[in-house]
């Protein structure tokens, strides 16, 4: 499957849509413009922000609550690692979003949901009213899931899993580690954003150190997994292109994580203790952003569920979760995912706001995985409300043995995708 930008802005234009759920009138007065808050700018809320605003012709009003003026994206952030974008390529602000769209633009945290009230407490401790919610508070980090590490030692030990400064501090640190320095990569347990991004990461660290010189110098992964997200194509390009320099290690092999030692650099397992790490990068487990979780729209999982067929919140009847913080079935935590979903969210908040037509919900993700210059790989597929959740009925993935051509296409459709999306999300 070949995506180019053209395509891409026509494919996600023919794949958002969805039904209401509940059919549930919107309690607003009569002649009022009924109103929407959406927490969260990223892929995900960004997206569903944009598109209510944009389908209802101004008919809703629409308010986008997000702490940041601009918002670094996770996805394309390893390339920024791997010296191959800036973080400045990968920045957005939400100008056009409100002078195209007149969405207000509120740059606070959400602290605070009151379902009954329908309304989202700000940092300044102001409200806004709402008639739908749409929640997309992306991931939080469970500081707590590795032994000896926390939010105080991440700067020591980076996880570089929310974009931004922790970007670049992990690519300062990869740039200082010498030839022959370890680096070890803690992997994170299932479910967690972007699957196959450790491993982008991993290859972008190698990427960075060949093209330095410093092929002594070798990575050991740590993964609590038994397997991950296009294994055989990551583990033959890292023995075609970074021979010798990757190691990826299961639980049937190192066992367990004891504990880490940020003060000297060391990880213990239960098969072998790695001491005086150049660079340590922990990505530790994760869970939905507080402000769903304090709002009790989280399970025992957690992470939020939802109606497959309208992204409705099923522990709330106004609240639609959307991206990261979602149940989705086997739709994979990632921004494609996100802008996906985002589209189905609206199209159902729209109908249930406006009275419009509601479409049959259909879902799509690809995510890219950038190896080495003019090398990618990609895995994709197609998504419908089935058997109470979102499920796959189409998927596709890179071969094994594809040749230098068809890597470097795949590629170009990455570069092409982000472009794309980018231009989707905040234009």
């Amino acid at each position: 499957m070949t995506i180019t930008r053209r395509r891409f802005a026509i494919g996600i234009g023919q794949a958002v849509a969805a039904s209401t759920a509940f059919g549930l009138a919107a309690p607003v007065l009569a002649g009022a413009k009924p109103k929407v808050v959406v927490v969260g700018g990223g892929a995900g809320g960004a997206t569903a922000a944009k598109y209510i605003a944009k389908d209802s012709g101004g008919a809703i009003d629409v308010t986008l609550v997000e702490p940041s003026k601009m918002f670094v994206t996770c996805f394309h952030s390893n390339l920024v690692i791997g010296g191959v974008k800036t973080l400045e390529q990968i920045s957005h602000s939400y100008d056009k979003l409100s002078s195209n769209y007149g969405i207000k633009v509120v740059n606070q945290r959400a602290t605070a949901i009151d379902k009954d009230a329908r309304k989202v407490t700000l940092d300044d401790g102001s409200t806004l009213e709402y008639d739908a919610l749409v929640l997309s508070p992306g991931i939080d980090l469970k500081y707590d899931s590795v032994p000896g590490w926390g939010r105080e030692f991440e700067d020591v030990m980076p996880h570089a899993w929310k974009a931004g400064p922790q970007t670049m501090l992990l690519k300062q640190k990869l740039d200082a580690v010498p030839d022959g320095g370890l680096i070890v990569m803690l992997a994170p347990p299932n479910p967690y954003r972007c699957p196959p991004g450790p491993y982008e990461r991993v290859s972008m660290m190698a990427h960075t150190l060949k093209r330095a010189g410093k092929t002594k110098s070798k990575i050991i992964i740590l993964d609590p997994k038994d397997k991950f997200s296009k294994q055989a194509l990551f583990q033959e390009a890292w023995e075609k292109i970074y021979p010798g320099m990757v190691e990826w290690f299961s639980p049937a092999i190192y066992e367990t994580v004891k504990s880490v030692d940020p003060k000297t650099g060391t990880v213990e397992t239960g098969f072998e203790t790695y001491k005086d790490a150049a660079l340590v990068n922990v990505i530790p487990a994760q869970m939905a952003g507080a402000v769903a979780r304090d709002a009790g729209l989280v399970d025992a999982s957690g992470f939020c569920p939802i109606d497959p067929a309208s992204m409705l919140s099923t522990l709330d009847p106004n609240i639609y979760v959307i991206g990261d913080a979602c149940v989705a079935g086997d739709m994979p935590k990632s921004a494609f995912a996100a802008n996906s979903q985002a589209k189905v969210a609206a199209n159902a908040v729209r109908a249930r706001l406006s009275g419009s037509k509601a479409f049959p919900p259909r879902y799509q993700n690809i995510c890219w995985s950038m190896i080495d210059d003019d090398y990618a790989v990609k895995v994709g597929g197609r998504y419908e409300p089935k058997d109470g959740k979102i499920t796959a009925v189409e998927n596709f993935v890179s071969k094994t043995g594809e040749d230098a051509a068809t890597h470097k296409l795949t590629q170009e459709e990455n570069i092409g995708w982000y472009e794309g999306i980018s231009a989707d999300i905040f234009s």
